[in-house]
């Protein structure tokens, strides 16, 4: 996700209450904000597939407003959430931050990984539902930054990936463009097959293990879930 594109995600949360913290990053379903148990689904899986212990400190990588990263630094050490919305940011500082040990910071995600903040800090990963929105190339880079600039980070958690091989049926009989497919500024962003994502991951010098949500999730009909180790 480029800071000139998808301005749909800067611009959406402005229109919304500034404590509708699911709405705000459209952690939604028909328009309503998903129930507190698919929250907790979602801080389960990530928990549970980091391994996440209070020795870890968390890097969130496209962490929007910090509604989420704050359910699980209450897991962990602490972390830092890095986002491009000024917007989701100052909601984040506002709402969550709470320095040394949950800290919020905006930048691009992959001009961060670039050049760092005390890389040698984290030790573990999270990005949940942005990563179909980063371009093919931007993505890439991101995976690879994260395994040569982060020497301790061993584990990381992808959340919500569409699964391409899933697309037709989710789709049903709307007719569908390359865009549908391949087009990181479309409403869910880029689908791959799990296949394609271990292929991605191997190239980035990680090992990939997809992860299934639990039917009752309201996304596991279409979506996974991956975990990289080094």
């Amino acid at each position: 996700m480029s800071k000139e594109k998808f301005s749909f995600y800067k611009e959406h949360p402005k229109t919304c209450n500034p404590d509708d913290f699911w709405g705000q990053v459209k952690r939604t379903v028909n328009g309503e904000p998903v129930a507190q148990d698919q929250i907790d689904m979602i801080v389960e899986a990530v928990v549970k597939s980091l391994e996440l212990n209070e020795d870890d400190t968390l890097l969130d990588l496209c962490c929007g407003n910090g509604a989420l990263s704050t359910l699980l630094f209450k897991h962990c050490k602490g972390g830092l959430g890095v986002d491009f919305s000024e917007h989701l940011i100052s909601i984040a500082n506002r709402y969550f931050s709470n320095p040394p040990d949950q800290m919020y910071h905006l930048q691009d995600v992959i001009e961060f990984c670039e050049d760092p903040i005390m890389p040698c800090n984290f030790s573990k990963m999270v990005c949940y539902g942005s990563f179909p929105f980063i371009e093919q190339e931007r993505a890439e880079a991101m995976l690879c930054l994260l395994n040569s600039k982060f020497p301790n980070i061993e584990r990381v958690f992808i959340g919500n990936c569409p699964d391409k091989s899933l697309l037709e049926k989710f789709y049903g009989d709307r007719k569908l463009t390359p865009d549908n497919e391949s087009d990181p500024d479309t409403a869910i962003g880029i689908w791959r097959t799990q296949e394609e994502f271990i292929s991605l991951a191997k190239h980035c010098g990680w090992k990939a293990t997809i992860h299934i949500m639990p039917e009752q999730y309201y996304a596991a009909h279409y979506r996974y879930d991956v975990i990289l180790t080094k």
